[in-house]
């Protein structure tokens, strides 16, 4: 299954220089083949406006995760997987400066990632850095922690997975990452935040264990042209569902947001992050519809040290049994509560916001091309820099 040779815009972002290999070629979009003039245009409207110090930044779950370890490294270079043309195809479209994924599967060599990027580079699209930190899904515990009389099951892990480093998440950028200087919450255990809402039943030896992060919380610095850093707070949180009456899941996601209401409160032994920065990530939550505890969540949303530019897609289906606005969706569940939004970009108060949207398209080839790799749809924000 093909999908459109979309070029990356090679627009935003360019502090003084257009970013095109040659500024004498033309046009920026290459496209050719029938239906894909469509997908150019969703490219297009992505890109406005573009000005020369603006910042693009993205979050999608991908949906690269894999039933078994080196498996999505083994599909990317086999190159005929219509899931990761599919995600390819997206990423260039969306063309974002910088790009957090999650639900992709990680390796200690980021070799899956480094392929990926490599993938993207055919396709048109460079990203110069990239990052990524061991998650706790399928780290194990040797604890029963689903009760279940057995050990060493997906849901014993720290976080869920069928294997270390199933679901993580990555980062890639065009701007220099200051992974030397990244600050990982992933360690930090659940029993330490303060108004923990641990589960009924956990005894002491699983306390003194159980991180509260299912997948990665960390803080990672991006170094601006001007000589100034700007901050990432990023996340991906268990769904609050497939647990039993003790809420286990539910809970850990609520907490999951509320880690870093009380990292910005100062209430944790760690350094709250200094502005300019974005919270983004997976919440696995709607504040609205679906299942789950959205307190937490919804006091990040309100918070006046954030900001929530609201991302809306442009086509929308609506469902009238849902309290949400259609528009703010960022996953569609077909087989479960449809549409929620789940997938954040919160930059901080003093940033200023130039554009927002989420790239749904309801027809044409990049709506394939979504379908074929994942349930959710990428996010993204625009920043205009000081």
């Amino acid at each position: 299954m093909g999908f459109p040779a979309v070029q990356p815009v090679h627009a935003r972002y360019r502090h003084g220089q257009d970013r095109r290999d040659d500024p004498r070629k033309a046009p920026y979009f290459q496209c050719d083949g029938r239906g894909r003039l469509y997908a150019c245009l969703i490219a297009l409207s992505l890109a406005a406006p573009a000005g020369a110090d603006e910042l693009r930044i993205a979050t999608w779950n991908a949906g690269l995760t894999r039933k078994g370890p080196g498996l999505l490294l083994e599909e990317i270079e086999r190159g005929k997987s219509p899931a990761i043309s599919g995600a390819v195809a997206v990423i260039v479209a969306l063309d974002a400066d910088v790009l957090l994924l999650t639900g992709v599967d990680f390796d200690a060599e980021q070799a899956a990632l480094t392929a990926l990027r490599g993938r993207l580079a055919e396709a048109g699209l460079s990203y110069g850095w990239q990052f990524a930190l061991g998650p706790n899904a399928g780290l194990p515990t040797e604890l029963d922690i689903d009760r279940d009389g057995r050990l060493n099951g997906p849901r014993d892990a720290m976080g869920y997975g069928a294997f270390r480093g199933q679901g993580g998440m990555a980062l890639l950028s065009r701007l220099p990452i200051r992974a030397e200087a990244a600050v990982d919450y992933t360690g930090f255990l659940w029993a330490d935040l303060p108004g923990a809402l641990l589960p009924p039943g956990m005894g002491a030896e699983e306390r003194a264990l159980q991180r509260l992060s299912s997948v990665n919380h960390w803080q990672v610095g991006l170094d601006l042209p001007d000589g100034t850093k700007l901050e990432l707070l990023a996340w991906a949180a268990t769904p609050p569902v497939f647990d039993g009456p003790e809420d286990r899941n539910g809970r850990r996601n609520h907490d999951e947001a509320a880690f870093w209401l009380r990292l910005l409160d100062g209430a944790l032994p760690l350094d709250p992050p200094q502005a300019p920065f974005v919270l983004l990530g997976d919440a696995n939550l709607d504040t609205q519809d679906g299942d789950g505890r959205p307190e937490a969540l919804r006091a990040l949303l309100s918070d006046p040290r954030l900001q929530d530019p609201a991302p809306r897609a442009a086509e929308v289906s609506p469902e009238p049994d849902h309290k949400g606005d259609p528009a703010l969706d960022t996953a569609f569940y077909a087989k479960g509560p449809g549409g929620l939004r789940v997938d954040y970009i919160l930059p901080s108060a003093g940033l200023r916001v130039t554009g927002a949207g989420v790239m749904r398209p309801q027809t044409g080839p990049l709506a394939e091309a979504l379908a074929a790799a994942s349930r959710h749809f990428p996010v993204w924000v625009t920043l205009d820099l000081p």
